[in-house]
């Protein structure tokens, strides 16, 4: 029996997101969630979502839950190994093309807007896959997902003790949140479309770092300041007074970011996911005032090494 949509990546905070809208507007034979472990079939049975074992290092498990698959959501994996990643797309991949599938909707990143030149170094790994979905001859879609809004506390090395924050350089971002990615991800994926292309899913608006550590203060009334250092010395201070205890590797990796930002590559911005949601986008200006007016001690998981 077709299945018109299989959401990978279900149990992570992207992919639920998708599965949640399609759960919320579509009849339940339409769609199924996808995740690594077999543990997890409960879960989604018990609400009754159909559930398939998508493991991207077994590539027999990948191949039984494409089956008549129509419309596949692709997310990517979050290692930090490139050539494991790269290993784990290609199984993805090869396996969506022998199956059959009809459109794979891969869920990139947005450094760089439409371009195909960033430096990133988390970049690398979407690039490479965009390669190979196009090399395949698969029909695909390439989803720029924005930075998400969520996360600033790991990008601005911030914590709720935080009394000063170091980084190498400031730049624009259009931060956006994952929740509302997610809805945009989902609707995009019901309309259609978009066949080998590159679609970009923003915020309409940028903030830089400098203007984070102002919205930060405005809201929780802290005097938190904003040092831009020189890189090195930027690694040493990071890794040396990280309260999440973070290795200095995690910081040196970071160095290519903070460099493409300061060259532009994370403040393009598209006026799609505004048309798919049908409203604006939540700025990262009233994403920041927001979560901080309810927590304001907020924290991202990422932050923290375990």
């Amino acid at each position: 029996m077709t299945l018109k949509y299989l959401v990978t990546g279900a149990t992570g905070g992207l992919g639920a997101q998708v599965l949640s809208y399609m759960i919320a507007n579509l009849p339940p034979s339409e769609y199924a969630a996808a995740s690594s472990r077999e543990s997890n079939r409960s879960r989604f049975e018990d609400q009754g979502v159909p559930f398939r074992v998508v493991n991207y290092d077994e590539p027999h498990t990948l191949e039984a839950a494409f089956a008549d698959v129509q419309n596949l959501l692709f997310v990517s994996t979050n290692t930090f190994d490139v050539g494991r990643r790269a290993r784990q797309h290609r199984n993805f991949v090869d396996a969506a093309r022998k199956m059959g599938v009809k459109h794979v909707w891969y869920t990139s990143l947005a450094f760089g807007g439409f371009g195909s030149d960033s430096k990133v170094d988390v970049q690398q790994a979407h690039l490479m896959t965009e390669d190979m979905l196009r090399e395949s001859g698969i029909t695909y879609t390439s989803i720029r997902e924005g930075v998400y809004a969520d996360a600033f506390p790991v990008f601005l090395g911030w914590y709720p003790q935080s009394e000063t924050v170091y980084l190498p350089s400031d730049g624009p971002v259009a931060y956006t949140p994952r929740a509302e990615l997610g809805e945009a991800t989902a609707r995009l994926m019901i309309r259609g479309g978009f066949e080998k292309q590159i679609v970009l899913l923003t915020a309409q608006e940028n903030i830089t770092f400098a203007e984070m550590v102002e919205a930060i203060n405005e809201a929780t009334g802290r005097d938190v300041r904003l040092e831009l250092v020189p890189p090195e010395d930027y690694v040493r201070l990071a890794a040396g007074n990280d309260i999440g205890g973070k290795p200095e590797a995690f910081f040196r990796t970071l160095l290519s970011w903070y460099e493409g930002i300061s060259k532009g590559d994370g403040g393009t911005t598209d006026p799609l996911m505004a048309e798919l949601l049908g409203r604006e986008p939540t700025g990262p200006r009233q994403f920041l005032r927001g979560v901080l007016a309810q927590e304001r001690d907020y924290t991202w998981h990422q932050n923290y090494a375990s």
